[in-house]
């Protein structure tokens, strides 16, 4: 009896063994891929970067209404930019229009960044966009009359000490730089930035200075 009781647990065992390999994927006859962490990866599908769409003139409409079309189309890279150069944030979209677009109409991969050149609706549309470029940091003093005091502000170093006054009798605070333009500066344009501080007057862009 002992010999017998023997035999059958070690063929139980070698049973146990050979159905523990198959659910590892290890038999011939497993529908199942491995699993093992050392097994090749699956490709990665492809993620649409590489793709091209067709984009569509959109000036003259509204911003809103641009940025939806474009998201249609497949581009989903979307900025806008205040075309009369004055800096001014783009707050509500349907409040502004479009005045030009980079890249222009056509065909073009959906990775790439639409850039809106934009007035708001009561506005015309400049015969130049005046805000395309970022204003750089500047090492002698610009010529800052007519430009809004945002954009002078952001022309200076951060530690440029700035002092910004009504150019009317009325002494109003200045809240909003970007509806303000500068009227006169302190120092002369051309002269050298060394620290000190700078003093501008401004009225609104619809008063004159």
């Amino acid at each position: 009896m002992r010999l017998t009781n023997t035999a059958l647990v070690a063929g139980t065992a070698l049973l146990v063994l050979t159905l523990s390999g198959c659910e590892e994927g290890g038999g011939t006859g497993s529908d199942k891929p491995a699993t093992g962490r050392t097994g090749t990866p699956a490709a990665t599908p492809a993620t649409g970067d590489d793709e091209v769409g067709t984009l569509a003139d959109m000036t003259g409409k509204g911003l809103q209404s641009a940025q939806d079309q474009a998201q249609a189309a497949g581009f989903f890279a979307l900025r806008s930019h205040d075309a009369l150069g004055r800096g001014r944030a783009q707050a509500l979209d349907r409040n502004w229009k479009v005045c030009g677009q980079t890249p222009g109409a056509g065909e073009h991969p959906t990775d790439v960044t639409v850039d809106f050149a934009t007035v708001r609706l009561e506005e015309e549309c400049p015969g130049k966009d005046q805000g395309a470029a970022e204003p750089e940091t500047a090492t002698t003093m610009p010529d800052f009359t007519g430009k809004s005091v945002k954009i002078a502000r952001r022309s200076l170093d951060s530690s440029t000490s700035l002092t910004v006054t009504d150019a009317s009798p009325q002494g109003r605070m200045i809240l909003v730089e970007s509806n303000w333009r500068v009227c006169t500066q302190d120092p002369a344009a051309g002269s050298a930035l060394d620290g000190r501080p700078v003093a501008l007057t401004a009225v609104k862009f619809d008063e004159t200075c």
